[in-house]
């Protein structure tokens, strides 16, 4: 008798897992063969499961990343790519995070280093941590728009505030005077305060070069490398492999259906 009113209660307060444990023990449990707590303890379990849910989701889609359903359980340990098993699964369990540690990935281009940054991005996610994925191309373009129209320090509070981001793709060459000051203030908001991921085709070696001025260089590497974890990619690019597979499965559907 109070089956609709109660769901309709539940509706109105946000409580959409509590409202469909409702139904389904409703529906297979007629006698009530579950006392009172039993009930009260399923649909409250169920509860929790759905928010964790919705906030995982709300987290995957704020945070932008290249490729969202990356994840851990999928990454390739092949012999060829230098990745080293027992240390990814250990990053995967997030206490890197909690030291506001972070993790550069290297490697040639199309070894894979974007796609395995958004794994654990999305690890991080569904552990519940903010994640932000931006280029880093994209990331001086936005810096850049921002000191023009005023909206700078709104911008730098955003990107500090994230627990995780990923800045992907630091390219080879030299930083111009403004990208240094904006990095060094990015960094030094974020400074064993949250975490980073960084991909990148040069190896650290040759950063402080790629950055240029040496003071600035020096400011900006120590806060980004010294509680950092290094992952080197290697091994042939991942892409051509897949180029290739499509062209041989488009090649073979223009024999078969020769059309033209």
């Amino acid at each position: 008798m109070l089956t609709h009113p109660t769901l309709n209660q539940m509706a109105a307060l946000g409580m959409t897992g509590m409202a469909q444990a409702w139904k389904s023990l409703n529906e297979q449990d007629p006698g009530q063969s579950l006392d009172r707590n039993e009930w009260l303890g399923l649909m409250l379990d169920q509860e929790v499961a759905s928010r964790a849910d919705k906030r995982f989701a709300n987290r995957l889609r704020n945070a932008k990343m290249r490729f969202p359903d990356a994840c851990i359980e999928d990454i390739s340990f092949a012999a060829n790519r230098g990745l080293d098993q027992s240390k990814i699964l250990s990053l995967a369990q997030g206490d890197w995070i909690k030291a506001h540690e972070q993790i550069i990935l290297t490697g040639q281009t199309g070894t894979g280093k974007t796609w395995l940054a958004c794994a654990f991005g999305r690890q991080s996610a569904r552990l519940d941590y903010s994640v932000f994925y931006v280029r880093m191309p994209r990331l001086f373009e936005d810096m850049a728009m921002a000191r023009l129209d005023g909206r700078f320090p709104r911008l730098v509070d955003k990107l500090a505030r994230v627990q995780l981001l990923i800045l992907d793709d630091w390219r080879t060459h030299s930083l111009t005077d403004q990208q240094r000051l904006d990095l060094l203030e990015l960094f030094e908001e974020r400074y064993q305060r949250k975490s980073t991921i960084i991909t990148a085709q040069l190896p650290v070696s040759a950063w402080h070069e790629m950055i240029g001025e040496p003071t600035i260089a020096d400011a900006i590497l120590d806060q980004i490398i010294h509680n950092a974890h290094r992952i080197e990619l290697k091994g042939d690019s991942m892409r051509r492999s897949e180029e290739n597979q499509n062209l041989t499965q488009q090649t073979e559907q223009e024999t078969i259906n020769p059309q033209t």
